[in-house]
C-alpha cells in the first residue's frame, strides 16, 4: 500500500503544475503547503513539506526534507485526524499551546531553489 502511494506521488510530482504555495516558518523548520495540478490540470492535490536546516560538520548547511502527498479524497479524514490529535495535546496541556518566541515575521520572498 505505501509503495503504491509513494509511486503515485512521484509520478504526479513529475507531471505536476504548481498552482499555489504557502510557506510557514516555525522556528528551525519551514512547512510548505503546495497545491499542484495534475497533468492536464483536471485535478488538484496538496503536498506538505517539512524542511529543516542543519549544519554539517564542515560548516556548510543542508536541508532535511520530508514530504507527504494529500489527495482530495483524503482531505476530510486527514483534517479530522489532525483536529483530534491537536485536541488531545491541548487537553494534556490544559488547553495551552506554547507560543512561538519573538515577534511574528512575514516571509513572502521564498525561492524553492534555495532548498
Amino acid at each position: 500500500m505505501y509503495s503504491e502511494d509513494f509511486e503515485r506521488g512521484r509520478a504526479q510530482q513529475g507531471n505536476a503544475e504548481d498552482v499555489y504555495s504557502k510557506p510557514v516558518r516555525a522556528g528551525k523548520r519551514t512547512y510548505f503547503f503546495d497545491v499542484k495540478a495534475t497533468k492536464g490540470n483536471n485535478d488538484y492535490y496538496l503536498t506538505i513539506t517539512e524542511s529543516k536546516r542543519r549544519q554539517e560538520q564542515d560548516g556548510t548547511f543542508s536541508y532535511d526534507k520530508h514530504k507527504i502527498f494529500l489527495y482530495k479524497e483524503d482531505f476530510e479524514k486527514f483534517g479530522e485526524g489532525l483536529e483530534d490529535a491537536i485536541a488531545f495535546i491541548r487537553s494534556r496541556l490544559g488547553g495551552e499551546i506554547p507560543q512561538q518566541q519573538g515577534p511574528a515575521k512575514s516571509f513572502t520572498d521564498v525561492h524553492f531553489d534555495e532548498f
